[in-house]
């Protein structure tokens, strides 16, 4: 039997297919879509320099009149007073593809406007290749429409500027874009950057462009000069510098410069030097490098503001990293600036400048064990999800209210959070003497302290009698060993029906062969230079589990590529 051949849409069926994606998809929405490896910060990034514009598709109309009595038909009605733009872009691409004479495909872009889902103004760019009955371009027509070269998806790029544009370049190339051309359109005096779509993408579309008002041919030329890859000197020169934009983030979190701005209200630098305490000539060059880092928004000109990567540097934001931009800037900076003594010898370098372990040193400057405390704190939405577990729920319905035992729980922000999703619950919290001062108040302030148990100890004295035990982000500080004596810790303590919940960051199965950017491949770097831990894989953690007598049930993924292991007592015969 002879296969059928696939129907190619007509043009009506492919601009009304056009039109209602256009009308449906917001930004932020669309970019996870297009990239699924963003992380939250790059997504911000991207969201706050760029938004979606419009879904572009070639047709073929037979004459202009035809092409307009289509997009009437679709909802599509071009100004009949703008006088179609020629596409020398689109032009270019089908000469070379089609080994056709430029000059003789006169390719020209319609733009009919269409509401966002948010009513925001969007089109749908059609470029538009008359071809007559009988014409020679019958050819090129058919096997455009089947293949869909020039369907893309368009953001537009506000307030481009060089290092901008490199900048989001180089995030969609992470993730697996590739450079796919691009052009300078002199009669519109815009900028394209065309990108194949990574394997990965979910929108369907397999073409993605960067559109950037002005002449950017400078940037252009690099784009097109070494398709899918960033000059090796220009690559290393940026993962060089990284330490600047870590001390950059720091300085400007530790002055509270955020602190003074809002995501709404531009500053110049000078009155913004002025509420700050800070040097105005300095303090624009600084924020001009934090707008190349997405952190700020604006120009000297316009002043600045904050963008919501940067509104998390502030002291009172829901969540904030300020603790963070603190202590990485600080104690862990220069712990790191001798991870040459952890290579050479294998052992901590935090231990090597500071003269003690990481627990041991913060212990003895409440100022230091309190900004760790804070820090812990301000990657709770990690924990977001962990209320709906089974396992909490389970043991917030049971007859008798179920207990949680949060070992080395900190501050108490774990704990705190479950208990307030549900009132049914006890708590139990496991910590050295300092830090369950902090969580007494935590859990006061949370309304929950009586309902929870303050207990000073160490891992040896893990509670019998709990319902549900909480190791959450503590193995990855330890070594093998000493994860292992943890967890036979608990395990002795367990009763024969509960459950163990571990939450932690886990390296991805292909971590040793260039898989996909992973927090926990940074972290385990982290963990070695500060605190001679490690971050693990998944089935890494079922061995310590059972050396330890303990079997892993079941893994679910948590926000900021978090994971929650649930294990429980190996059965025995």
């Amino acid at each position: 039997m002879k296969p059928q051949t696939p129907t190619i849409p007509s043009d009506a069926a492919r601009l009304t297919a056009a039109a209602d994606f256009v009308r449906e998809h917001d930004t932020a929405a669309l970019l996870s879509l297009l990239l699924p490896g963003l992380d939250a910060l790059e997504a911000r990034a991207l969201e706050d320099r760029c938004h979606f514009s419009h879904a572009a598709l070639l047709v073929f109309p037979p004459d202009p009149g035809t092409l307009r009595a289509e997009l009437a038909a679709c909802g599509l009605a071009a100004d009949p007073d703008a006088e179609p733009v020629p596409s020398v872009v689109v032009r270019d691409r089908l000469a070379a593809r089609h080994r056709r004479e430029a000059a003789g495909l006169d390719v020209r872009i319609l733009r009919p406007s269409v509401p966002g889902p948010g009513a925001e103004h969007r089109t749908v760019e059609v470029f538009a290749l008359t071809v007559p009955p009988g014409s020679g371009l019958a050819a090129v027509a058919a096997d455009e429409r089947a293949r869909e070269h020039e369907a893309h998806l368009a953001f537009e790029v506000e307030r481009p500027d060089p290092l901008v544009l490199r900048g989001m370049g180089a995030i969609l190339t992470r993730h697996g874009a590739v450079p796919d051309g691009g052009g300078y359109n002199p009669h519109e005096d815009g900028t394209v950057f065309y990108f194949t779509a990574p394997d990965d993408t979910k929108t369907g579309y397999r073409r993605v462009e960067l559109y950037a008002p002005g002449d950017h041919r400078e940037v252009l030329a690099a784009h097109l000069a070494a398709p899918g890859e960033t000059p090796p000197a220009e690559t290393l020169l940026r993962l060089l510098t990284g330490a600047w934009s870590t001390q950059a983030l720091a300085g400007f979190a530790a002055l509270r410069i955020p602190d003074a701005m809002t995501t709404h209200t531009s500053l110049a630098a000078g009155p913004l030097a002025a509420r700050t305490g800070t040097d105005p000539g300095s303090l624009a060059r600084l924020l001009r490098y934090l707008g190349m880092l997405g952190v700020v928004t604006g120009d000297e000109e316009n002043g600045f503001r904050l963008t919501p990567v940067g509104a998390l540097l502030r002291a009172d934001a829901p969540g904030s990293l300020r603790p963070l931009a603190l202590l990485y800037g600080g104690p862990f900076y220069e712990s790191f600036a001798a991870l040459g003594h952890t290579l050479r010898t294998g052992k901590t370098a935090f231990d090597h400048v500071f003269g003690a372990h990481h627990f041991d040193h913060f212990a003895r400057h409440p100022e230091l064990a309190g900004l760790f405390d804070r820090s812990m704190a301000a990657s709770t939405r990690m924990f977001e999800p962990l209320g709906g577990h089974p396992v909490i729920t389970a043991a917030s319905t049971a007859d008798r209210p179920g207990t949680v035992v949060d070992i080395a729980g900190g501050n108490g922000e774990l704990l705190a959070r479950l208990l307030t999703a549900h009132p049914r619950l006890h708590g139990t919290l496991l910590e050295r003497s300092h830090a369950v001062e902090a969580a007494r108040r935590t859990l006061a302030a949370a309304g929950c302290a009586d309902r929870c148990t303050f207990l000073t100890g160490d891992f040896a004295d893990v509670p019998p009698d709990g319902d549900v035990y909480v190791l959450s982000r503590v193995l990855h500080d330890w070594d093998d060993e000493r994860c292992t004596e943890i967890l036979r810790h608990c395990a002795r303590a367990m009763p024969a029906d509960a459950d163990l919940l571990i939450v932690e960051r886990l390296l991805p199965a292909d971590v040793c062969t260039g898989g996909s950017p992973s927090l926990a491949v940074a972290w385990d770097l982290h963990m070695m230079c500060n605190v001679g831990g490690r971050e693990r894989t998944e089935a890494h953690y079922a061995r310590l589990l059972a050396a330890a007598d303990l079997t892993l049930l079941s893994t679910t993924p948590l926000p900021l590529e978090g994971n929650v292991l649930h294990a429980r007592r190996t059965a025995r015969p």
